[in-house]
């Protein structure tokens, strides 16, 4: 098959009981500067108003897809991701809000660099108060690699990537409430290269009727699963997992974590470095925070440099 010259993006967009955002969520990806598109929407189950007001558009680009029962988030993205006809997958939830440059940028970036998937910064909106924050990201494929040790370091709603790398690894049912970062890590660990652009890209919104909001323990439950298996995959099982533990025990196990991950991932940069050894740490050290800021400096230096060596 011949790639066309002008790729086409599939923007998907899972929806449920969204009738409060999704029109904004929708318009925002009609309004891309970048044209070569189709947008998937699929409504799963919803009982409010959220089928009415998608049926209000009749953009051709844009393919709905419903189904009469709620079967989950994870059910509703694989079923996207195997109608998605473009070369590259973009991914927007629906109470989300795409910048028309979004998919201009991703997919000039995924054009011209060898990466496979690709994130971005974003703005990070609290819908309770109405606060906007910037979002704080690393960007490099080595920083993502560490970080997914301890986080999910791509916003999944700025997400996208080459099309074959998301039908070969489909969400994991079972991984509900953490399925993107289950997602990074096995990507990770199967050999995709990773991006986050400098650019904001969305806005993120934070509301208390998202999944991962009300299902913490499961979400939490899923994200330590995931973690273990991922650092099993880079051949770290016997590594302390990052949590707060005295300094004592950080020179035991901490350490040693960090001199691990970064043979393992070469090219950590110092202040990923610093941001995976700050979860060893405690929070609020009052009189001792200074201490503890240079100790994360030092390690995160140390860290770094051993993992520029070639062994």
């Amino acid at each position: 098959m011949v790639k066309s010259a002008t790729p086409l993006v599939s923007v998907l967009m899972p929806a449920f009981n969204a009738e409060q955002h999704i029109a904004q969520a929708i318009e925002s990806i009609l309004q891309q500067t970048y044209p070569h598109f189709e947008l998937l929407i699929f409504n799963d189950g919803s009982t409010d108003k959220t089928q009415q007001i998608m049926d209000e558009f009749n953009d051709e680009r844009i393919v709905k897809m419903h189904i009469g029962q709620n079967k989950g988030l994870v059910n509703a993205r694989n079923q996207l991701v195997a109608s998605a006809k473009g070369d590259y997958i973009a991914f927007l939830d629906a109470d989300d809000i795409a910048f028309p440059n979004r998919l201009q940028l991703q997919i000039s970036f995924l054009e011209s660099h060898k990466v496979d998937i690709c994130g971005g910064a974003h703005y990070s909106l609290y819908e309770s108060s109405g606060k906007i924050k910037p979002s704080k990201q690393r960007y490099s494929d080595p920083d993502i690699r560490a970080l997914i040790s301890v986080c999910s370091p791509l916003c999944n709603p700025a997400v996208m990537g080459k099309a074959g790398a998301f039908k070969k690894h489909p969400y994991r049912l079972g991984k509900d409430y953490a399925e993107d970062y289950s997602l990074w890590a096995e990507l990770a660990l199967a050999g995709y290269r990773f991006a986050n652009l400098h650019e904001k890209l969305i806005t993120y919104r934070i509301h208390t009727k998202q999944t991962s909001q009300v299902q913490n323990f499961q979400t939490n439950r899923i994200f330590n699963d995931s973690r273990s298996a991922y650092l099993d995959g880079l051949g770290m099982a016997g590594n302390f997992p990052p949590k707060s533990i005295s300094f004592f025990k950080r020179l035991q196990l901490a350490i040693p974590f960090m001199w691990n991950l970064n043979q393992r991932i070469r090219g950590i940069s110092v202040m990923a470095n610093y941001e995976i050894y700050a979860r060893f740490q405690f929070r609020g050290n009052g009189l001792f925070t200074p201490f503890t800021r240079m100790e994360r400096l030092l390690v995160s230096m140390l860290a770094s440099l051993r993992g520029s060596v070639i062994s």
